[in-house]
């Protein structure tokens, strides 16, 4: 059993292009055996992207993926406080929460942002 933690754009693509993913990752998505998480963060970022014209996504990103089987992931103190610690490799603030999140909960991260990997959480590439 694994447990995934899908970056913004890879849930996106999950719904909307699928075939744009690995084929195995793909499975592994869909693997019932799976936890597939999706971060309070991806959420705000889409809302925010979408309503500031940015992102053309469909309302309702949160219940969406619960539609899919993916499984929220709140945002607690310890994922602010780590997000607010960590190495300033990357600036943006939405993926900083996914690292922190990746890291105090022990999940593979699946990104093709390839400044995840400066950190220490498991990468999973998406093509």
């Amino acid at each position: 059993m694994r447990q995934l933690l899908l970056d913004t754009h890879v849930a996106l693509w999950a719904f909307a292009s699928p075939e744009v993913l690995a084929p195995d990752l793909r499975h592994a998505i869909e693997d019932p055996r799976n936890t597939v998480f999706v971060s309070a963060a991806s959420v705000w970022e889409v809302e925010i992207k979408r309503a500031l014209g940015k992102l053309a996504a469909p309302a309702g990103f949160a219940a969406t993926c619960v539609e899919h089987g993916f499984d929220p992931l709140p945002i607690t103190f310890q994922h602010a406080e780590l997000a607010g610690s960590l190495p300033p490799h990357h600036g943006d603030p939405f993926d900083r929460m996914l690292i922190a999140q990746a890291a105090a909960e022990d999940l593979e991260v699946v990104t093709k942002d390839p400044v995840f990997a400066r950190y220490s959480v498991r990468v999973v590439p998406c093509s």
